[in-house]
């Protein structure tokens, strides 16, 4: 099964929960939340108190993307907001392996994310820890970039990887995702699709979501 994420890093956030309801309408699978330090990426988004808002307003899965720095330090907060799938990025994790289990014991789904030119191989050893791997196909920090094309050989690897180990957690993807690109990159093996200015900055975000999961579900049917 293929879900779709929307980034509410797009939302306008003066109609937030306007726009949370416009996506769950359109088949949204989970509501992704970026949360930014300013130093670990060049921007600042939300915190703490803005993803214990959301969890007040929707039924839906909360997808938490720290992109800070001393992650560990939050974990347990955010696991207190209503996080039910916490990602954290390999390269701002000294202790890896201690982070995910932190992340498990404080009743959340532990998730591990990759920049772009950092190598898959970084996150072999904790593959059997995780519920998810998100690969970013931008680099982090802002949203409205373009899709790197290279990403697909990476998600087409870890999907290898992940069949020939047995294991059995989802292939995520976060940046650059239209239309246009959705169907190609499910085909390489992702099933979790994070999107955010292709729903949120369009007249109908009902209607861009349903249309990407749509578009998401026909690219599993194909046989490549």
């Amino acid at each position: 099964m293929v879900e779709i994420a929307p980034s509410i890093l797009a939302a306008d956030f003066a109609r937030l929960g306007d726009q949370i309801r416009a996506v769950e309408a359109g088949g949204a699978a989970l509501i992704h939340c970026d949360v930014m330090d300013g130093h670990f990426v060049p921007n600042i988004s939300i915190g703490v108190p803005v993803v214990a808002s959301v969890r007040k307003i929707t039924k839906l899965p909360l997808d938490v993307h720290l992109m800070i720095e001393n992650p560990d330090a939050y974990v347990p907060a955010f696991a207190e907001a209503g996080a039910n799938v916490i990602l954290v990025q390999q390269e701002a994790c000294i202790h890896l392996d201690r982070t995910l289990n932190l992340i498990r014991e404080h009743g959340a789904k532990p998730g591990v994310v990759l920049n772009p030119a950092t190598p898959l191989e970084s996150i072999e050893e904790v593959l059997d820890l995780v519920d998810a791997v998100l690969i970013m196909s931008v680099n982090p920090g802002f949203g409205g970039q373009s899709f790197i094309p290279r990403s697909l050989g990476r998600f087409r690897r870890m999907e290898e990887t992940r069949r020939r180990r047995g294991l059995d957690f989802v292939i995520e993807v976060d940046g650059g995702i239209t239309l246009e690109n959705i169907e190609e990159v499910v085909r390489a093996g992702v099933r979790r699709i994070v999107v955010g200015s292709s729903i949120f900055h369009t007249p109908d975000p009902t209607a861009a979501t349903r249309a990407m999961l749509e578009r998401a579900t026909h690219a599993t049917m194909i046989r490549v």
